[in-house]
Parts: C-alpha cells; structure tokens; sequence
C-alpha cells in the first residue's frame, strides 16, 4: 500500500497506525519513555514487528505532482507486479498543481481526469481524499452532499465511489457520549448506495462498524 500524504508528516502517520493496532491513546506517543506502562511498551513491540511486516510505503513530501504519484506507481508495479496494491492520497486540493488553466475548477479537474486514468492503466485502486466547501457551514444540517465536495464536477464526474464522513461531537462538542461517526456511500457504479455508521474510537484512531441503512 503507498499513502501520500502531503499534509501529515509520516511520523506522525506511523504513530496513529500503530496507536491503532494497539488501542494504545494516541497522545502517549508523543512520549513513549514518559507515558508508556510496561504493558504498553510489550504491546508497541509487537506491533512494530507486524507494521515491518506490511508492504506500508509512506511518502510526506508536500510537493507532490501528478507526475511524482504516477512515476512512483508505475515503478513499484513494475518490481512488484504480482502483489495487490492500494494507493491513498491525502488530499486532493495541495497536489501541486502544472501546466496553465483558464479556472481552477479546470485544474482539478485535470487531476481527477489523470488519477483515474492512473488508476485504469496501473489496475490499482486509489482512495483520494478532498477537502469540503464552506457551504456546509451555512446549513442547519451539516452533513455534506456531493455538492459540497469543492470543484465538485470533476469529482462526481471521475469518482467510482464516493464516500462523504459526518460526525456530529465535531459540530456539536458538548455531546461528548456521540463517538458516532457516518458515512454516506453517496455514489457507487457497481453496488448499493447508503449509511454506514461507525464507532469512533478518537483516543485510538479507530472506527468500529455499527449497522447499515440502505435507502
């Protein structure tokens, strides 16, 4: 699996996938020495043997382009073409983007356009995360639509699925017992569309299904 994160250093990435793994609270990471019991300390290290494990390829540069992400898949599906691949990229709206447009929603556009055909050439399925416009904040009900993806045409567009998150503590911070967190599989070419809801484990960086809504 290959993360881009142009957003979060891969340190601290590395540390909320561990934390993960080991229900073990994100802030004590910060200072294993200080914070960590003697159960802790047994249980990061059998965690770190298993993340060693992983074929995990963080990449932090904040100054990625199209082409950096593309020259990057197509080595590793060259020396590695009989392994499963996945592709996370975080976030669409600080690729870097090249080349001259008449509007910006023309640029991202151009980059949905490339990934996807990245992904078709490369047979590799990419999660591409995007920032959300401020009209979300405008409503009563903040849970996000497809509209409110920012450049949202290209992304509609170009997307096989789209999965939009809603957690209902961060708009409401005094309803500190709803760890519920939504997503809403708002486009889907080949299956259901609908609600799945998750337990968000925040101190872990975890999510824990709950139940589906088909509608």
């Amino acid at each position: 699996m290959y993360v881009f994160s142009l957003e979060m250093p891969k340190i601290q990435l590395a540390k909320r996938i561990l934390s993960n793994i080991t229900r073990i609270d994100g802030g004590k990471w910060k200072d294993p020495y200080r914070f960590f019991t003697e159960e802790d300390q047994e249980n990061a290290e059998k965690a770190l043997g298993v993340y060693n494990q992983w074929s995990l390829n963080l990449h932090d540069n904040p100054r990625r382009t199209v082409a950096d992400i593309r020259a990057q898949i197509q080595k590793s599906r060259r020396e590695f073409s009989h392994e499963d691949f996945l592709v996370v990229i975080d976030y669409l709206q600080l690729i870097t983007i090249t080349g001259k447009h008449e509007r910006y929603d023309l640029a991202v556009k151009s980059l949905t356009s490339e990934f996807k055909q990245i992904a078709f050439q490369y047979q590799v399925p990419i999660i591409l995360l995007s920032q959300l416009s401020r009209g979300v904040e405008q409503r009563m009900d903040k849970r996000p639509k497809m509209s409110d993806l920012r450049d949202s045409g290209s992304i509609e567009q170009d997307a096989n699925l789209i999965m939009l998150l809603y957690r209902d503590e961060y708009y409401n911070k005094d309803n500190d017992e709803n760890k519920i967190i939504e997503v809403d599989i708002a486009k889907q070419r080949n299956g259901a569309v609908g609600v799945v809801k998750l337990m968000f484990e925040k101190e872990f960086e975890r999510f824990v299904k709950v139940c589906v809504e088909d509608r």
